[in-house]
């Protein structure tokens, strides 16, 4: 038999001792058996892809509930110039990187997350951007794109880079996170019947999730009251699509205040008006 399954004598430590099986208990118990030096190294070896394959789980769901919260990024900004050479104009909308961060770092950091971008030319002049996402946990993932200097617009050379870099960084961001983007039409929108408009779809399970995490990070019975009555109207909505998931919402609203009640120990129950 292996070193590890070795009966331990009377007094020594066993599984029960470090709580549950992990990596770390296992080191340890070798450890105090008087393992190798080599099957220590396996298992920190083993612990090491316990904790990385642990950290992506993490990173995913995290991924998961950003994504559920980001709205689509309105394109406010657009480009309109001719060329002086060809006379051929170029009109066309686009989301800048600065509304895109105002929208995803707020959510980003709520859920752990937090976004970098590292960036190489080549010999030729080419650039490379990557966008890398990470996670409080330890994972990160990278998303890359290259491309030529952006020479359109009439631009010298460092506002040809420069260009190609910010449209670099917007679009691995894009593309790291999923997000999509929407045309801001309120001009040309203005004249449409308002049954020709599409409503925008609404998600109960997103909305509750949100809804879920206001309530758990209710600092007091009063936050907590306010939190319930402000989301009063999307808590119908809810309630109409998916009675069950309003049920669970009551349960995490109830599950709250019944905490921070015995928090407050000089209020009592019937003081408590909803």
């Amino acid at each position: 038999m292996g070193e590890l399954t070795k009966i331990p004598q009377e007094g020594a430590a066993t599984p029960a001792s470090f709580g549950a099986i992990t990596p770390m208990g296992m080191i340890s118990q070798a450890v105090a058996n008087g393992a190798s030096i080599e099957t220590v190294e396996r298992l920190i070896a083993l612990h090491e892809r316990w904790e990385s394959g642990r950290a992506r789980k993490a990173f995913d769901a995290a991924i998961s509930a950003a994504r559920a919260e980001i709205k689509p990024i309105v394109k406010g900004s657009s480009v309109d110039y001719a060329s002086k050479k060809s006379g051929d104009r170029t009109n066309y909308s686009y989301e800048t990187l600065d509304a895109i961060a105002r929208e995803v770092d707020p959510i980003l950091a709520q859920h752990g997350l937090s976004y970098r971008f590292r960036s190489q030319q080549s010999e030729r002049g080419g650039l490379a951007v990557t966008c890398i996402v990470a996670h409080c946990d330890g994972y990160s993932e990278e998303t890359t794109l290259s491309g030529p200097p952006d020479q359109s617009g009439n631009k010298n050379a460092y506002q040809a880079i420069g260009s190609a870099a910010t449209y670099l960084q917007r679009y691995t961001l894009k593309l790291a996170l999923g997000l999509s983007a929407a045309k801001d039409d309120d001009a040309q929108g203005a004249g449409r019947a308002a049954e020709d408009r599409e409503p925008p779809r609404f998600d109960p399970r997103a909305a509750a999730g949100r809804i879920r995490r206001s309530l758990e990070r209710a600092p007091s019975l009063d936050d907590l009251g306010a939190v319930w009555m402000h989301e009063t109207p999307v808590l119908k909505d809810i309630k109409a699509a998916e009675p069950g998931l309003y049920s669970e919402l009551e349960r995490s609203k109830d599950a709250r205040k019944l905490t921070l009640t015995r928090a407050a120990s000089d209020i009592g129950d019937d003081e408590i008006p909803y």
